[in-house]
Parts: C-alpha cells; sequence; structure tokens
C-alpha cells in the first residue's frame, strides 16, 4: 500500500502541533479525517508512528524516523514544480559541452565564467573531444554544444563564430626566425624539419597549414593530434610547428613564436556548434547569455 502528500503533510502537523485538533484546524480539516488519514499512513508503513491517548501525542522511534523522511520527500514535492518550469524555460537543467583541447587556451574559461554568472543553477557537463566525436556525438543526443572547427554539414548543425586568431610558427629558442624582421614564409620552411597536424586526428589544422602554406612533406619529423605535444617537441628541439596565436598562453619554456606570411591574418577559427533539431531548452538560454556578452 503506498502513502500519499496528505498523509505526510498530516503526519507532519500532527508532529509539529502534538496535538490532533490544533494540527487539523492548521491543515483546515476536521478531526476525524486528520486520525483516518494517519491509520492508512501507519498501515502503508507498516509501523506505528504516533503515541496518543486523551491527554498527549508523541512519535514513536519509528515515527521519529520516518518524520525525516516525509519532510524530505515533501519538500521534493513542493520544489518539483518550479524546477519543471526553470528547466522548461532554460534557467535550469544540464547543457553538455565538447571542446577541442587548443579551445581551452582562454575561450573555454571565458564561456564557463560567463555562464555560471548568468545561468547558476544550468550544470555544466564537459567532454574533451575532437570536432568529429563532437559532432556525432550530437548527433547522438550525447552532447548539446561543441566548441569546434570547421567546416560543419549546415543542414544538421547551426553555428556561431566565436574566435579567430592568427596562425603562428612556434620554434626553439634561439631559432634564427627569432631575428627575422618580416613574416616567415614557405621558402623559408624548405630545409627546416617540421612537427606536422595529424591528418586524421587533427584534419582542421593539417588543411589549414596545407593551404596556407605550401611545404614539402618530407620534412615532416612528427605528427601529432595535440598543440600542447607539439610545443613540448619543439621545446626538445626536435623542429618547428604551426600553432594557434593562443598557444602562446601555455608557457611552455625554450619555445618562441614567430610570425607567419598568411594569405588571411587570422584564418585560425574556433565555432560555437549545435544541433538544430535541439530539445534542451538550456541550449537556448546559453545562446542568449553569449549574445549579451558578445562572445
Amino acid at each position: 500500500m503506498a502513502y500519499t502528500l496528505e498523509q505526510l503533510r498530516g503526519l507532519v502537523a500532527v508532529a509539529e502541533e502534538l496535538h490532533f485538533g490544533r494540527a487539523a484546524a492548521r491543515l483546515r480539516m476536521t478531526q476525524p479525517p486528520l486520525s483516518r488519514q494517519i491509520q492508512k499512513l501507519e498501515a502503508a508503513v507498516g509501523a506505528r508512528l504516533l503515541e496518543r491517548d486523551n491527554r498527549r501525542v508523541s512519535l514513536t522511534p519509528a515515527g521519529t524516523a520516518f518524520l525525516a523522511e516525509a519532510r524530505r520527500i515533501l519538500a521534493i514535492a513542493e520544489a518539483a514544480p518550479d524546477l519543471a518550469r526553470r528547466v522548461s524555460s532554460g534557467s535550469s537543467g544540464l547543457i553538455r559541452i565538447g571542446f577541442t583541447a587548443a579551445s581551452t587556451y582562454g575561450i573555454l574559461g571565458r564561456l564557463l565564467n560567463e555562464l555560471e554568472r548568468a545561468l547558476p543553477d544550468v550544470r555544466v557537463e564537459l567532454s574533451e573531444m575532437v570536432t568529429r566525436e563532437q559532432t556525432a556525438a550530437m548527433s547522438s543526443d550525447d552532447l548539446d554544444l561543441g566548441l569546434a572547427r570547421p567546416p560543419f554539414d549546415s543542414e544538421l548543425f547551426d553555428s556561431r563564430l566565436l574566435h579567430r586568431e592568427a596562425l603562428l610558427l612556434a620554434v626553439p629558442e634561439g631559432h634564427r626566425f627569432t631575428a627575422l624582421d618580416r613574416p616567415v614564409g614557405a621558402d623559408d620552411l624548405r630545409v627546416e624539419p617540421l612537427i606536422f597536424h595529424s591528418p586524421l586526428r587533427a584534419r582542421y589544422f593539417y588543411d589549414l597549414v596545407v593551404s596556407m602554406i605550401p611545404l614539402a612533406q618530407e620534412h615532416v619529423v612528427h605528427s601529432v593530434s595535440q598543440v600542447l605535444t607539439m610545443l613540448w617537441l619543439v621545446s626538445a628541439r626536435r623542429g618547428l610547428a604551426f600553432v594557434p596565436a593562443s598557444a602562446r598562453l601555455l608557457g611552455i619554456p625554450g619555445v618562441s613564436y614567430a610570425a607567419l606570411d598568411t594569405p588571411v591574418p587570422e584564418p585560425v577559427e574556433l565555432h560555437l556548434l549545435w544541433p538544430r533539431d535541439s530539445r534542451n531548452p538550456a541550449v537556448r538560454r546559453v545562446l542568449a547569455v553569449l549574445d549579451e556578452a558578445e562572445f
């Protein structure tokens, strides 16, 4: 037998008043129906919750233990409608955000701080993924938003440009390129060992570098997927690497940076990406917050 919220409210009122008459008046009912509610609750629980006689009412040990749970259940039940309204409006709930490793260099932190300020009741769940993994996760409804690199399927996803930056050349400290009074061009790199982006795991940066700077692939000594790994290899003097300007924030020792001669001054793009058919109300609220913050 199950108990009802009315029976729980009746128990709480009697426990707090320790008098059936006062409890009934507080609940705006007569005493006999309240007594029947308590009896039905005790039958449902399978334990005596109150001791009562003509002079006094008191809680049994079982009643004292059950009272705490009754108050907790009532608090949850009373909060549920408000929670449902806030989730429906997007001001509460969960937002699952995917991000590429390089997006953590300044952008991700700013975005999270803004969301925490504007939407404190929206819980954020983070997952580090390359762009291809993010789009797959959004397609299977395992992710709500992504910080990703283009291109995207515009029929499935909508996007917003969040950040644009230059592509730089990371070189070992003291390298001759640091003394140049001009950007480094493709001809300068023909005899240099290069640390390249993986064409599979870092396809965006691979395609970007190949399109910006014609290079001989025989000079590539390492292919890796993460910018941080590239910088440590540069620090070890294994070669030169093409990295976004924000990589300077990592402060890897033994690494300097040189400007590159590229057709577009700031070719590196980071987009906010979301499914066009998203049903999560929090997505709309996040987009509105970012509009106001001018991301």
